[in-house]
C-alpha cells in the first residue's frame, strides 16, 4: 500500500496526532519541535502539511515542500499563509474555522459581562489591592439593552441566540445570509448598517479581508450612541485601533471587550493603558475542548486531502466560499464525496458526470459541478487532479457534463443527484444535509438509504432471499473483518446492502463475497 506523507509542523492536541499515528495509508510525520530552517528539509517529502500560528507558509516553505498538494491551518485565521503562492503551485490551502465556534461565544459573552460590570477591575481592587469599595462597581445589565451583531455566521448567531436568553434586543447585520436565518431565530435582520451603529452594544463576528478591515472607524462611531460598548472577538483590525483608543480616552465608547490585535503580540498596546478596556491575548480558541476539536478536524482533513477525497474549508478554489451561504458548503462538501464513492463502484473509464439538485441548492449547480468533478476524478487521477485542473483534465477525458434543476422531490428541501456513467454502468447517488452540517446519502441506484458518506464500506447488490446477512457476517468474520454497521434496502425482486467495516477490504474478501449464491455484484469504496 502507498502511504502519503503528512507532516505536522506545530504543535497540535495529542487526538489529533492519535488519528494521524493509527491511519494506514499515512506516514506521519512529526516536526513541531524542530527548528524552522531544518523545518525545511523535513517538508520537501510532505503530501499535506499541518501548521498553526508557528509556522510562516511563506516562498521559502513553499519552495522546500516541493511535493506538497495541500495545507491545513488548524484554527481559523491564515495570515500566516501565502494563499497567492499556494494558488500558483496549484497547493489547496485550508482551514479549520468551526473547531473553536462555541469557545469564541462563551468568550465573547465573557467580554460583553465584563464590559457591562467592569469584573477585571472589581476583581483587581479586592484581590490584589485587599481594598472593599462597593460604591466604586455600579455596572449595567445586559437585560433590555440593544446589541447589534456583524456577521451572523456560525459564531455570530449563536452570539445572537445567548443574548437572547438575557431578553436583550437582537438585530444583526450580515448581506451574505437570507435573511430567514435570522428572523426564524426571533432575530431582526437589517440591510441598514446605521441601526447597528445605534446599539448599545456591538459585537463583530466577520472574516477579516478588504471589506471589513477598519469596518468601525471615526466616522462609524461619531454615528454611534454615548457611551457605547464595543467588542472585538474576531480578527485584530475590524476596528480601526486609532479610533478606538481616541474615543475610549473621550469617553464616547464606554467600554471595549478586546481579545484581538491588528499585530500580535501586543504587549506594548496603547489599549493597554486604558482603564476602560477589558483585554485578553488571542484567546479565543484557548479551551481544552476547541483545541481537541481543532487537532481532530485537521487531522480528518488533512487524511481526506491526502487521499484525493476532499478539500474540507478551502480557502483558494475558483468558488469563493465567502460568497456563498453558510448552508451551502455542506451540500458541496457532500456532492464532491458522493461523486468520489460513485466512481469507486465501478473502476472503469467515466464518460459523463451529472449533477442534479432540488430546492434552494439548486441555485449553486455550477459550484456543485466542479467539486463533483474533483470527487469523481480523484480515484484516477490521485494527486494530480485540484479544483484549477479538474476542468481540464476531464475535458481531456472526454468527459461529457450535465446539470439540471428538478423541480419535486419529495421528502426533502435540499437534495443532489450524482449520476456517473462509465463504460460499463451507471452509478447513481443522491444526498441532503440535515440540521446544519449533517450529511446523508439518502438513495443508492435507487434504492433509499440514510448513511453518512464516511468509512469503509462494501456494497453488495443481492436477490432477496433469506440468510445473505447471516453468510456475508461470517465470512467477514472469517476473515477477521470487524462490521461497525449494515444497512440493508429492498427492491422488488433484489435488495442492496451497505456494510461499512473497520479494516480495509481486498480484492480475496471481495472474490469470496461474490461467490455467494445470491451475490449479484460486489464493490468496496472509502470514503
Amino acid at each position: 500500500m502507498s502511504k502519503h506523507t503528512i507532516v505536522v509542523c506545530d504543535h497540535i492536541h495529542e487526538d489529533g496526532l492519535n488519528i494521524l499515528q493509527n491511519t494506514e495509508d499515512i506516514n506521519y510525520v512529526y516536526a513541531a519541535d524542530i527548528d524552522k530552517v531544518a523545518l525545511l528539509d523535513v517538508i520537501k517529502d510532505a503530501d499535506v502539511a499541518i501548521t498553526r500560528s508557528s509556522t510562516d507558509v511563506d516562498e521559502k516553505f513553499l519552495n522546500a515542500a516541493t511535493n506538497l498538494k495541500a495545507i491545513i491551518r488548524a484554527g481559523v485565521g491564515y495570515d500566516n499563509v501565502d494563499m497567492e503562492g499556494c494558488s500558483k503551485r496549484g497547493i489547496i490551502a485550508m482551514n479549520v474555522p468551526t473547531a473553536n465556534t462555541i469557545a469564541a461565544v462563551e468568550l465573547t459573552m465573557a467580554h460583553m459581562l465584563s464590559c457591562m460590570r467592569k469584573f477585571p477591575y472589581a476583581h483587581n481592587q479586592l484581590k490584589n489591592d485587599r481594598i472593599w469599595k462597593r460604591e466604586d462597581w455600579y455596572g449595567n445589565e445586559l437585560y433590555g439593552k440593544k446589541l447589534g451583531v456583524i456577521g451572523f455566521g456560525n459564531i455570530g448567531h449563536r452570539v445572537a441566540l445567548r443574548a437572547k436568553s438575557f431578553e436583550m434586543d437582537v438585530v444583526t447585520y450580515d448581506p451574505y445570509i437570507p435573511s430567514t436565518k435570522a428572523t426564524d431565530l426571533g432575530i431582526k435582520y437589517t440591510t441598514n448598517f446605521d441601526d447597528i451603529l445605534a446599539c448599545d452594544i456591538i459585537t463583530i463576528h466577520t472574516p477579516k479581508n478588504q471589506e471589513t478591515l477598519d469596518m468601525i472607524g471615526e466616522e462609524e462611531i461619531a454615528k454611534m450612541k454615548d457611551g457605547v460598548i464595543l467588542i472585538n472577538c474576531a480578527r485584530g483590525g475590524l476596528y480601526n485601533e486609532e479610533a478606538l483608543v481616541n474615543n475610549l480616552k473621550s469617553g464616547k465608547i464606554a467600554m471595549a471587550g478586546i481579545d484581538v490585535f491588528k499585530k500580535e503580540p501586543a504587549t506594548d498596546h496603547p489599549l493597554l493603558d486604558l482603564d476602560n478596556v477589558t483585554v485578553t491575548a488571542h484567546l479565543g480558541a484557548n479551551t481544552k475542548e476547541s483545541q481537541k476539536k481543532i487537532a481532530t478536524q485537521a487531522a480528518e482533513n488533512a487524511i481526506e486531502s491526502a487521499r484525493g477525497i476532499a478539500y474540507p474549508n478551502a480557502l483558494n478554489l475558483p468558488i469563493d466560499e465567502s460568497k456563498i451561504p453558510t448552508f451551502v458548503k455542506p451540500y458541496i462538501e457532500l456532492t464532491q464525496k458522493m461523486a468520489f464513492l460513485a466512481a469507486q463502484l465501478d473502476k472503469s473509464a467515466i464518460r459523463s458526470i451529472s449533477v442534479c439538485a432540488h430546492g434552494e441548492i439548486k441555485g449553486y449547480l455550477d459550484s456543485l459541478a466542479t467539486f463533483a468533478t474533483v470527487g469523481a476524478l480523484a480515484v484516477s487521477a490521485g494527486d494530480e487532479i485540484n479544483y484549477v485542473n479538474a476542468k481540464f483534465i476531464a475535458e481531456e477525458k472526454g468527459i461529457k457534463f450535465d446539470t439540471c434543476e428538478v423541480n419535486h422531490c419529495s421528502g426533502y428541501n435540499n437534495k443532489v443527484t450524482i449520476k456517473i456513467t462509465t463504460e460499463k454502468r451507471v452509478n447513481t447517488i443522491s444526498g441532503t444535509v440535515f440540521d446544519e452540517d449533517v450529511q446523508r446519502i439518502v438513495e443508492l441506484d435507487g434504492f433509499d438509504f440514510d448513511i453518512e458518506p464516511k468509512g469503509k464500506m462494501i456494497l453488495m447488490r443481492n436477490n432477496d432471499v433469506p440468510g445473505v446477512i447471516g453468510e456475508v457476517g461470517k465470512l467477514l468474520g472469517d476473515n477477521k473483518i470487524n462490521i461497525s454497521d449494515f444497512r440493508l434496502a429492498r427492491g422488488k425482486d433484489s435488495a442492496l446492502a451497505v456494510i461499512l467495516v473497520d479494516e480495509s477490504v481486498n480484492h480475496k474478501i471481495l472474490d469470496q463475497i461474490k461467490t455467494l449464491e445470491a451475490a449479484i455484484s460486489v464493490a468496496y469504496a472509502e470514503v
